[in-house]
């Protein structure tokens, strides 16, 4: 039975025929079949007989010509490997053995022709069935031979020796062109294969770009917006009794505009945040702090242990926005915290950053359901480094992030 996989491919290569690169050695057998047929039709020339039973000899013979391209070609090319057989195999095998039955009977030289029949029997027919034929085939000129009075103890050896090599001939050939069927099969699943590993491939590249564009968007556009709508409702409350608060407000707003649009233009272009091109990680994340203390008016600390050292702008890129999610996430969600820190601590190996602020908290569970900590995670993994938040009702939130440096620095350098 054949598997799903043999279907498909049988499909693809035409109505279960095998893939023509798997045909391509049956030029050769078309060109031994045209040999055969020539030294037949020579040695009915050069024999001596009467003229009308060679003509008919002949005749016969070269009528197992169309035959053979007709119909037999056909059915050995594109045969079952599970080796069913149809009406037509057996019509092809039985006007074969009729036509070389008559040639030889006119002409006991036509029996040459068995070095063709023989092996065309054998892969159009099934095994036994096609055993079977043979043997009558090469009985055949010993019966000629027989019912004309001629010396049958002459042919008879020869006519035992060619029933064996006949059948040894014959079960070689089944299985070349049983195996080479397989072969042809083996050959279409791979490049199938092939295909199928190309566009999964595809599909994996275009769901992690996917994946990243959104990341930057929340990171970016949308946290820029918030903070902007945030200003700008602030402004509004105050706008009639506070202008000078309510302007501070607006122009703040208006900065954040500008920075979100060369953020925007920045990432579409797979740059690096500009913040990190113009500063050192530390100084854009006080830039970081001194926005959320404009915006909400939280006691910010930042702080740094160790001596700060050059990044790997991979890394300082998802530090950022690290930092970036968890003021955001302080914005939103922290109504009740009074102040946030913020600890950027350097090692000889790795560099961790802590983001904790004193709100409310939340359950652990809820840290799912957000896009934003998702997002941080996988940033965080795909640098080799490791992410957690922990979280408390009425103890606050703090995120820890920690990123060995050999490895981000050794792909850095490989880059």
């Amino acid at each position: 039975m054949r598997t799903h996989t043999q279907v498909d491919v049988a499909e693809r290569s035409g109505g279960g025929r095998p893939p023509e690169a798997g045909n391509r050695w049956f030029a050769l057998w078309d060109g031994y079949f045209s040999i055969s047929y020539a030294v037949t039709t020579v040695l009915l020339f050069i024999t001596d007989g009467d003229q009308t039973y060679r003509a008919v000899a002949i005749g016969a013979l070269t009528l197992g010509v169309p035959w053979y391209a007709a119909l037999g070609r056909q059915l050995m090319v594109h045969g079952s490997p599970s080796r069913v057989f149809g009406a037509r195999n057996v019509v092809f095998g039985v006007g074969l053995f009729v036509l070389f039955t008559v040639a030889t009977a006119c002409d006991v030289a036509a029996s040459f022709a068995l070095f063709a029949v023989v092996p065309m029997l054998m892969m159009a027919l099934p095994t036994t069935s096609a055993i079977a034929v043979v043997l009558l085939a090469n009985l055949v000129p010993v019966t000629v031979v027989w019912l004309t009075g001629g010396q049958i103890g002459a042919v008879l050896p020869t006519s035992l020796l060619g029933i064996a090599l006949s059948v040894l001939q014959g079960l070689w050939i089944t299985r070349v062109v049983r195996q080479s069927r397989e072969r042809a099969e083996l050959i279409e699943e791979l490049r199938c294969s092939r295909e199928q590993l190309a566009q999964l491939s595809r599909q994996a590249g275009v769901s992690a770009e996917r994946e990243r564009l959104a990341r930057e968007i929340h990171d970016t556009l949308a946290q820029g917006l918030t903070s902007i709508i945030s200003l700008v409702q602030a402004a509004e409350s105050e706008v009639a009794a506070s202008p000078e608060l309510a302007q501070r407000h607006l122009e703040l707003a208006g900065r954040v505009a500008k920075d979100s649009l060369v953020e925007a233009r920045e990432f579409v272009a797979a740059l690096s945040p500009p913040s990190l091109r113009e500063s050192s990680l530390v100084q854009a994340v006080s830039r970081q702090a001194d926005g959320l203390v404009a915006q909400t008016g939280l006691a910010v600390r930042c702080a740094v242990e160790g001596t700060e050292v050059p990044l790997p702008m991979a890394v300082s890129v998802v530090l950022l926005r690290t930092v970036q999610e968890a003021f955001a996430n302080v914005r939103k969600h922290a109504s009740q915290a009074r102040r946030v820190d913020v600890v950027l601590s350097y090692a000889p190996d790795a560099v961790r950053l802590a983001v904790r602020d004193d709100g409310e908290g939340f359950e652990a569970r809820e840290d799912e359901k957000g896009f934003g900590l998702s997002g941080m995670r996988a940033r965080v993994q795909e640098i080799n480094g490791t992410a957690a938040v922990s979280s408390r009702p009425g103890r606050g939130t703090a995120v820890e992030v920690t990123v060995p440096l050999a490895k981000a620095r050794a792909e850095a350098a490989g880059e």
